[in-house]
């Protein structure tokens, strides 16, 4: 079986990795950074870099795993192109406006909208890890409008990475992803701003940062070209999730000026709830 995986960072080279590793699996690389590409073959991620056109007369599985507003942009193209053997997945943060892309495309069957909920702060080939998807979820969205074989076939890729998979709708999908991912991603890349902002020292910061400051700020550390498309694509749902954020801590910026004992309790107490779902 040979399979195409588009963008080599973070997802898409740890995917080609565990793939590769796979018995009668040739794993092709696309990416149009020169240096990612040079680095996934150096480290052994892909068998060979080919261009897009080549990997889809080559490959039966295509798997595009760019930043998402270039697999909006790319995949009605790769739609075109395929053929009834294809199967097009796309592993991307955001998905209504994905799926929205190729709606009404004569191909739309051929293609699962997916998302692997697995990922580090860091971004890259280099940051490509085996094993990274083992024992995660990963979401499929409008199955209903998948030919059966095409989703038999992401349902076992999925499967063959260690992924359990569920079904959402898009709008579903966005909705929460914006909650439990995207604000997690926002709170993280402000809470950095703020301290950088109120201690120039850095090396203070070095200094007193405490392993819950380390564990807090870490996704501060991801890369802003990944993330500025997917708060952008999913720009109502973040929005609302940070209107929501922004009150509560208003709130608690109320109570904790007017030394609101209580109050203050009561909050963190309500927040400690967190531990039924995060168990």
């Amino acid at each position: 079986m040979n399979i195409a995986v588009i963008g080599l960072g973070l997802i898409g080279g740890s995917i080609a990795r565990d793939l590769k590793s796979q018995i009668n699996v040739n794993v092709f690389g696309v990416d149009e950074n020169r240096n990612h590409s040079n680095k996934a073959l150096e480290l052994g991620l892909v068998s060979e870099i080919i261009s897009l056109e080549n990997a889809i007369t080559k490959c039966e599985i295509i798997i595009l795993a760019t930043p998402v507003h270039i697999i909006e942009e790319l995949l009605p193209t790769i739609l075109d192109k395929i053929n009834i053997d294809h199967t097009v997945i796309d592993v991307g943060s955001t998905k209504s406006a994905i799926c929205d892309a190729v709606k009404n495309h004569k191909n739309r069957g051929r293609y699962v909208a997916s998302h692997p909920l697995a990922g580090t702060e860091f971004s890259g080939p280099e940051a490509a890890l085996k094993g990274l998807f083992n024992h995660k979820k990963n979401i499929i969205c409008e199955k209903e409008l998948n030919e059966n074989d095409a989703l038999d076939t992401a349902l076992k890729v999925f499967q063959s990475i260690g992924m359990e998979t569920y079904f959402l709708s898009p709008e579903e999908h966005d909705k929460h992803l914006a909650y439990v991912s995207h604000l997690s991603h926002v709170s993280s890349f402000m809470l950095g701003l703020t301290v950088l902002n109120i201690e120039k020292d850095e090396k203070q910061i070095f200094n007193l940062a405490s392993t819950g400051f380390e564990s807090t700020v870490r996704l501060a550390k991801s890369n802003p070209n990944t993330w500025k498309p997917i708060f952008l694509k999913n720009k109502k749902y973040v929005s609302e999730a940070l209107e929501n954020y922004i009150e509560l801590l208003k709130d608690f910026k109320t109570k904790l000026d007017e030394s609101d004992d209580e109050g203050l309790i009561t909050a963190m107490k309500d927040a400690n709830e967190i531990k039924r779902i995060l168990k």
